[in-house]
């Protein structure tokens, strides 16, 4: 596996006044040439994807629907999956070219399987799995199928579609997991294989983290696999966005949302664009197994680069699954 060179950041150039840390923030590139102010427009700019087949979860709000839209407008084609067909058919309406609606609900295995085999039965190659979709910080434990509701739809769901569709995955396929910088919340050790579905001194924040680790630990362990083909898999950290996913988020911090979003948070088109960035950029397609953020390879914690972990929670992962 190929690295790309350590970021080489510079500031936003200057004219008369001098440009505010936020600004010069959202200013910054890295060797990419993209940064933290640019948009899944911006980063995908030139690029054909005409014959491509882009599948996305989530696709139907926020930062998976601006990456549905910005992938067909490059002419791939986009497998809109949503959690009901109704809401992906919504999407499909909105979407260049010919886009299919798909009904995936990644906290329920059948509806996983089900999205899996209408591909399956479709004879459909799929050149990338833009895993997308996500819930955060539930104040409240809520457990589904014997696992904690977080690590169920983020990790779990997600594990169960990319490796139903593995056979399908074309032979220059690429797999992008929205990962987190929140990934670094996990719990003490990563993963809590003694009580991963936290039965004991349940925490939102705690239990999101470890989801999110978990879907860079998964990355990590699929860029294994891969080695030897031009297959690849990365993680991304989108940045900080006011999407649905606050929608369960101490209410004083929800309203507090539209201050820190007009001083420090992203656009959902710059949400975007790094998960865009790594699914569709030529420059891309023999790097594998890194955790991008603001469209450049950066490092994440520690506990994710712990390859003995990544295939414990492998097996745990499909321990899991064949319960269902």
């Amino acid at each position: 596996m190929r690295r790309l060179k350590p970021l080489a950041v510079r500031p936003c150039e200057t004219h008369d006044a001098p440009v505010s840390l936020v600004a010069w923030i959202k200013g910054t590139r890295g060797a990419s040439g993209f940064g933290y102010g640019s948009t899944a427009e911006a980063a995908t700019e030139g690029i054909d994807l005409s014959g491509k087949n882009i599948l996305i979860t989530g696709s139907n709000s926020g930062i998976g629907l601006e990456s549905a839209r910005v992938l067909a407008l490059r002419g791939a084609r986009v497998f809109a999956a949503a959690r009901s067909v109704a809401k992906a058919e919504e999407v499909c309406k909105t979407l260049a070219g010919d886009p299919v609606a798909l009904a995936c609900e990644l906290s329920q295995p059948a509806s996983v399987r089900a999205c899996v085999q209408a591909v399956l039965d479709a004879g459909t190659q799929v050149d990338v799995v833009l895993c997308n979709a996500g819930i955060m910080a539930l104040p409240e434990r809520s457990v589904l199928h014997g696992q904690e509701l977080q690590f169920l739809t983020n990790h779990i769901g997600h594990f169960m579609l990319v490796t139903g569709l593995l056979g399908s995955l074309s032979d220059t396929g690429r797999v992008v997991m929205l990962s987190s910088a929140a990934h670094s919340w996990a719990p003490k050790g990563g993963i809590q294989f003694d009580d991963i579905s936290f039965a004991n001194n349940y925490s939102g924040t705690l239990a999101y983290g470890q989801s999110k680790l978990a879907n860079l630990l998964f990355a990590k362990s699929l860029a294994k696999r891969f080695v030897g083909s031009q297959r690849t898999a990365n993680a991304v950290h989108p940045g900080v966005i006011a999407t649905n996913l606050v929608r369960h988020m101490n209410p004083v911090v929800r309203a507090l949302m539209p201050v820190a979003q007009a001083v420090a948070m992203k656009s959902i088109p710059q949400g975007a664009a790094t998960q865009c960035y790594v699914a569709a950029h030529p420059s891309l397609k023999d790097i594998s197994g890194e955790y991008f953020a603001d469209c450049n390879v950066t490092r994440p914690s520690r506990l994710a680069s712990d390859a003995e972990l990544a295939e414990r929670l492998w097996q745990v992962s499909e321990e899991i699954v064949a319960g269902f």
